[in-house]
């Protein structure tokens, strides 16, 4: 990745380019001006450097959002957290990415955070990332769900690499203040602006852990406008195949309920449209995903009506244990979503000719509670 020419710590240069950015994407609607890849770059760099004023900072994302970015400067916000990201290679071939929600889940209890060590039983490597709480709906996340369930969480990124070549675990999760500390330090700020910023979207496609040969990106989304966004991102990181689907709550793992919709690229070409109908997997489920228990407790943010009111840790507890009760064979909504969305990776790395063969042998391997041994 090419550097810009300023020099890191030269905060008067830094200072300079950010007012030219801002006097031209902060002018309104009908008169902001796009700004190139290597200026979306230099500003990004410039935050994640802390060399540029917070009140600056905010103005950058909030009006790059404001006007909609572009695939330039997405692509240039982009390569600042990259270079600001600790990633490193597995001692493995091949790594399955998967980069659910970061703000996490708050309507639903979440699945996925325990697909990896279902998928690793399988024979992939899987690195799985996130963080505490951010915004917009500060929900419960893999970390969370993780910690209940009793798997490290604050590994840096080389101890989660060797957990993904240990053939008793295969698979790993890794925190954003330990892979990328710099962007992790801007969650207070990116709490201040409330909305959505263009490090919502790219930090999902930081790379921590890349495969010695290939690497396939996993995410989800929710609003129409981003599969496209996502695969071109992924394409210009390098990751050699994406699968973006459209998922419960923005997450990898669609409805249990209807046929849901994804998107997937191979060999960095260009993105193809598909969908999965659950009952064609055997899959026969009144509810679109685990429903929250009714017995949880209430605990709303002070001063703050857009986030969650769940009980984090009693919300991450239930998942945690559901998520390990269907990874020793008990049936219900949460196995359906191990089996929905394991399916989808299996099929998609081509380890199966379908989804349906996919599927089945995802409840064999569910059905002999091998996979829960994983999680340690």
């Amino acid at each position: 990745m090419t550097k810009t020419p300023i020099a890191a710590k030269d905060a008067g240069a830094y200072h300079m380019a950010m007012r030219s950015i801002l006097q031209r994407i902060a002018t309104g609607p009908e008169q902001s001006q796009d700004i190139s890849q290597a200026e979306a770059h230099l500003g990004t760099r410039a935050i994640l450097e802390g060399m540029v004023d917070p009140v600056q900072a905010g103005i950058f994302l909030i009006a790059l959002r404001m006007k909609r970015e572009t695939a330039d400067e997405n692509r240039g916000v982009l390569d600042a957290v990259r270079e600001a990201t600790l990633g490193v290679t597995a001692p493995v071939d091949e790594v399955v990415d998967i980069a659910d929600p970061y703000d996490g889940y708050n309507r639903t209890l979440p699945a996925a955070p325990l697909l990896p060590a279902l998928l690793a039983e399988c024979g992939l490597h899987v690195v799985t990332h996130g963080l505490d709480a951010v915004g917009p709906k500060y929900g419960v996340t893999h970390r969370h769900v993780l910690e209940a369930a009793g798997v490290p969480v604050d590994l840096s990124p080389a101890d989660a690499a060797a957990r993904l070549a240990d053939p008793a675990l295969g698979w790993a999760y890794v925190d954003q203040s330990r892979f990328c500390p710099r962007l992790h330090d801007l969650v207070p700020l990116r709490s201040l602006i409330v909305k959505r910023q263009a490090l919502t979207t790219v930090e999902v496609l930081a790379k921590p852990i890349a495969g010695r040969v290939r690497t396939h990106f996993v995410t989800g989304y929710t609003h129409a406008p981003y599969p496209p966004v996502y695969a071109t991102l992924a394409r210009h990181v390098g990751f050699d195949t994406a699968l973006i689907v459209r998922g419960t709550e923005g997450g990898v793992i669609p409805s249990l309920r209807q046929t849901g919709e994804y998107f997937y690229y191979h060999d960095r070409g260009e993105e193809c449209a598909a969908t999965v109908d659950p009952d064609a997997l055997g899959i026969a489920q009144a509810v679109r995903a685990a429903p929250l228990p009714e017995d949880l407790p209430k605990a709303a943010r002070p001063g703050d009506e857009i986030a969650i009111t769940v009980d984090i840790q009693a919300t991450a507890k239930a998942a945690a244990e559901a998520g390990l009760a269907a990874l020793r064979g008990e049936r219900g909504p949460t196995y359906d979503s191990l089996v929905l969305g394991g399916a989808l990776v299996l099929g998609h790395v081509g380890r199966h000719g379908s989804l349906r063969e996919a599927a089945d042998h995802l409840r064999r391997v569910l059905d002999s509670g091998r996979a829960a041994a994983r999680v340690r």
